[in-house]
């Protein structure tokens, strides 16, 4: 069996995950502003939500069970007629394996980012990605993604596989 690609985590910024889609982040560098009589502050569109031809928008929860480092990495989805945004609601880290929707991703195309309790991602359409990955517990997240016809999930297999090791999160954001 060929030896696997290690991957290196890399913490989520709006700047290095722009080419895979949006960061969903209540910060400064948000367009912000108070609404409902001064009691709240509106972060406004955060992410380019995109239901595709014929699609709809449709709000869920998902439930991850928690990933234990090392994790190997064999295969990627994507999206190709949507978006599709995961936002924490549980309070803990979770890891974003990305990469750039061209071809059918190879382990050296993929990057690896930890998202803090506070973030999401919006995967732009097509772009590939792991499923879910959350961190020391089950963990929920609310998924904005599309209904409607068509097929909308391409997998593929990575050989040879990638590898987030143990120890990876250098304290960010504890596996284990």
């Amino acid at each position: 069996m060929p030896t696997p690609r290690i991957l290196a985590v890399e913490p989520l910024s709006r700047s290095a995950f722009a080419p895979f889609g949006d960061v969903i982040q209540a910060d400064e560098a948000s367009v912000h502003y108070s609404i409902n009589e001064g009691n709240t502050v509106r972060f406004h569109d955060l992410a380019k939500i995109d239901p595709g031809p014929e699609g709809r928008a449709i709000v869920s929860i998902f439930r991850g069970q928690a990933r234990r480092l090392p994790f190997a990495i064999h295969m990627m989805e994507r999206h190709p007629k949507a978006s599709q945004a995961f936002i924490a609601l549980s309070g803990r880290p979770w890891l974003a394996v990305v990469a750039p929707r061209e071809a059918a991703p190879r382990a050296e195309d993929l990057r690896v980012f930890l998202c803090q309790p506070h973030q999401g991602v919006n995967y732009a359409p097509g772009v590939w990605h792991h499923p879910l990955l959350a961190l020391q517990d089950t963990s929920d997240f609310l998924i904005i993604d599309r209904a409607g016809p068509g097929e909308n999930c391409d997998i593929v297999t990575l050989a040879p596989y990638a590898l987030i090791p143990d120890g990876s999160l250098n304290g960010s954001g504890s596996a284990g």
